[in-house]
């Protein structure tokens, strides 16, 4: 019945949106001049396509015919996908977070239409309800005081700018940096742990990786035990969650209840790569195989469902989903994946079918008996409700026999699931996602020596460069549909920065430490304060963005500078380059205050100052790669976790950074390993029971 201006875009959450009845405006000038010309504020929605509450705000308040006509008459209504605009969605989201103490998606927020944000919040009902104003209510509230009481409304937003500009300028007191802020980032963590279930902090529990980034560091520099089982515990016991796809393979964006029971259902690209990161370096660190295969099924989970035909990464799977087509009321969130007993019993034969409900904790009722909403009564969340060797001892089965059977009652439930219509997948490719997954595939290939990661890392990698960078060599962030378009952020430079160094040290191919450089050097340039150290998260020039914000908070994703900073000390430690050693120093000393006192904001930047503590250490060897005395030397230095070692193939290329790489030279035609600190090498070693002894 309706098409309005989104039906034009490419983002398929503003696609989602192409046919409600409101009249959206993509962001633009063209929203903006008519905001001018009529003189109307501006209502901007923030979200993203596999959002839930976005998706009811959008059933409830955008389709309905009565919200919309007051939308048309009274605002200029913009939506914006979060993931395309991370800059528009940060700016806003600070203005959100300052006057309602919160925030989230859908995001809610009126603007001046000199886009100066003076009320918001996040989801609204459409209806007075929860003791809270319905969306209608606000509507007409709003464009009453716009009618009467529009000079306070413009002041406010005056001020509200100046101090979101103000926040947004404000310097450390001190730049010195105290390495006590590193013990006192662990014991943060070790204050919030939860010793009997895993995770940080109280339900809702989320998998925020960069907490393990810097456990499993800090185990290496301190050899602190208590650090490691942190990090180990949790990483087992989410795994044993509902919160991992016990069927399909990978993570769920987070778990609503203490226990990793009931998930938020929705998969996203960029939790998959930095738990595939964790779960590498735990088996690195511990040589348990559980990690390594944890890993594993990730990884093959996002080649299976998760893939471009071209090579690169999509960016998320939806939590809503419908089991019957010919039951459309029968949707809602995990729908896909949630099961009754009696589903089993049918899909899985006897006695197979006891033996998988009692390993994952299927029962006749359901599994989930704290569910607030009520959603998934008389239904059952996969976990690993008991171990298989518990398993085996209930039902008197050896462990290779009820192995055997898990697996294929396994896979005839995963071939009655795909049956189910899938959640919705957003299919954008963005560039900062897919350097954290290619990161993840090429560290696979290096830790698991699997041929696959490799080549989906080289692939993925070949897509950006060939469809992801402009004309003048500057990245873009997003393509869909055959389209690419949006300038790079700082988290796109430095998150395809970083996967461009692993690549390197998978396939020591020395045209990607260039590129690597190339690019870091253009960060710099785009994003570097030359002021105040570190990096705005947008370059300049772009007039609808109010301010240039330094994002520096390791959420869900890391932060662009603890990314940043942590791709200067790695190149600097491979180039000796004085600016990369001057542009690390200076983000380090920008955030001094944040390092010092609040270290577990920032944990992948505070793993960073670490770094920086030590002596650049490097590992270089002399001869073929391809060569099998190469791959054996690569296997040793592989299976250990080493964070604070670059390994590097001398080459024509490496030797113009470091002249002394053209003195080394494989002796006697056989690969050689010469291990250095800060430049200075020992003795060249040519077995690797030799390179064993000096790596310990």
């Amino acid at each position: 019945m309706h098409t309005n201006r989104l039906a034009g875009e490419h983002s398929p959450y503003l696609l989602q949106h192409a046919h409600n009845p409101v009249d959206w405006y993509p962001w633009g000038e063209e929203a903006f001049g008519r905001a001018r010309a009529e003189n109307k504020p501006i209502f901007l929605s923030i979200g993203y396509s596999t959002c839930h509450w976005c998706h009811v705000m959008e059933r409830e308040s955008f389709e309905s015919e009565h919200i919309a006509a007051i939308l048309n008459r009274d605002y200029i209504s913009i939506k914006v996908d979060r993931e395309e605009r991370p800059d528009i969605d940060r700016i806003y989201m600070s203005f959100v977070q300052a006057t309602t103490g919160g925030g989230g998606w859908p995001m809610s927020v009126w603007l001046t239409p000199e886009l100066k944000p003076f009320y918001g919040g996040t989801y609204f009902p459409p209806e007075n309800r929860w003791q809270r104003p319905g969306f209608a209510t606000i509507l007409e509230h709003i464009a009453n005081a716009w009618a009467n009481e529009r000079e306070k409304i413009l002041e406010s937003g005056e001020d509200i700018v100046k101090q979101l500009s103000s926040m947004a300028a404000a310097k450390s007191a001190d730049s010195r940096l105290d390495e006590r802020g590193v013990d006192s980032c662990f014991l943060a963590l070790r204050r919030s742990f939860d010793a009997r279930l895993g995770g940080f902090g109280q339900a809702p529990k989320f998998p925020r990786p960069a907490q393990f980034h810097f456990l499993h560091r800090y185990f290496a520099h301190s050899n602190n035990d208590e650090a490691m089982e942190m990090s180990l515990f949790t990483l087992r016991e989410m795994h044993k969650g509902g919160m991992y796809d016990q069927l399909g393979g990978g993570f769920h964006r987070y778990s609503v209840d203490a226990h990793w029971l009931v998930p938020h259902f929705e998969k996203m690209l960029y939790d998959q790569a930095q738990l595939v990161m964790s779960y590498l370096e735990a088996y690195q660190i511990t040589q348990d195989r559980q990690y390594a295969d944890i890993a594993r099924e990730t990884l093959d989970y996002v080649l299976r469902d998760m893939t471009d035909p071209g090579g690169a990464f999509y960016s998320a799977e939806d939590a809503d989903s419908v089991i019957d087509p010919a039951e459309p009321e029968h949707k809602g969130e995990g729908a896909f994946y949630i099961f009754s007993a009696r589903e089993i019993e049918e899909t899985v034969r006897k006695p197979e079918s006891d033996w998988f409900a009692y390993r994952y904790g299927v029962e006749p009722s359901g599994n989930v008996h704290e569910d607030p909403h009520g959603e998934f009564t008389g239904r059952n969340i996969l976990h690993q409700a008991h171990s298989i060797e518990e398993t085996a001892k209930q039902f008197g089965v050896d462990v290779a026999t009820l192995r055997m059977a898990l697996a294929g009652a396994a896979a005839r439930l995963m071939a009655h699931r795909n049956k189910r219509v899938r959640p919705h997948l957003d299919d954008k490719i963005l560039v900062a996602w897919n350097g954290l997954m290619i990161s993840a595939f090429a560290k696979a290939a290096q830790v698991l020596g699997d041929r696959r990661y490799l080549e989906s890392a080289e692939r993925a990698t070949a897509f950006i460069r060939s469809r992801m960078i402009a004309a003048n060599g500057d990245l873009l962030r997003r393509h869909r549909a055959g389209e690419t378009g949006i300038a790079g952020f700082l988290d796109d430079y430095a998150f395809f920065v970083q996967a461009l160094l692993e690549l390197y040290e998978a396939n020591y191919d020395a045209e990607l430490m260039k590129e690597a450089s190339r690019l870091t050097l253009r960060m710099i340039d785009l994003f570097g304060d030359a002021a105040g150290g570190g990096f705005f998260s947008t370059a300049e020039g772009d007039a609808s963005v109010l301010l240039r914000l330094k994002d520096d908070y390791d959420g869900a994703e890391p932060s662009g500078n603890s990314m940043a900073v942590s791709n200067l000390l790695r190149l600097a430690a491979i180039t000796n380059k004085d600016e990369l050693h001057g542009a690390a120093k200076a983000t380090l000393e920008s955030f001094a205050g944040r390092l010092n006192t609040l270290g577990i904001t920032v944990p992948i930047m505070t793993a960073a100052f670490l770094y920086s503590l030590r002596k650049p250490q490097q590992i270089i060897l002399a001869g073929d790669p391809a060569s099998a005395e190469s791959a054996a030397m690569l296997r040793e230095i592989r299976k250990r976790f080493l964070p604070h070692t670059v390994t590097l193939f001398a080459s024509a290329e490496l030797a113009e950074w470091l002249p002394a790489v053209k003195g080394m030279a494989a002796t006697e035609g056989v690969t050689t390993a010469y291990v250095c600190e800060n430049f200075t090498c020992q003795l060249p070693v040519t077995t690797p029971d030799a390179l064993a002894k000096l790596l310990e």
